[in-house]
């Protein structure tokens, strides 16, 4: 089930599928980073002056980040009710960190 965060200026959506959020239907990012922490955050005050958050290229206002952070949330709740789904992540976490050390 994706939530809807916003629809660009473009007309694609910003949705939240699963830990996910989508650009478009594609993937865009994973997690949210807060603007004061992010590495070009001058250049995003100054593109986008609302901005708390961003996620990938997307900028997010605090209530867009909210929406996000709340279907985060209910998504973990939901996989931790579903041992298949639990086995599944740390099935792809052990890729993930076997690809950190060079491990294919």
């Amino acid at each position: 089930m994706a939530t809807l965060v916003k629809t660009t200026q473009d007309g694609r959506k910003l949705e939240v599928v699963g830990l996910a959020i989508t650009l478009g239907g594609k993937l865009e990012a994973n997690e949210l980073v807060e603007v004061k922490d992010h590495p070009y955050r001058h250049a995003i005050r100054s593109a986008a002056p609302e901005a708390t958050h961003m996620a990938g290229r997307v900028p997010l206002t605090q209530a867009e980040a909210e929406i996000v952070l709340t279907a985060f949330t209910r998504a973990e709740a939901d996989m931790l009710a579903n041992p298949v789904a639990i086995h599944e992540r740390f099935r792809i976490a052990a890729m993930m960190k076997a690809r950190e050390q060079g491990i294919e």
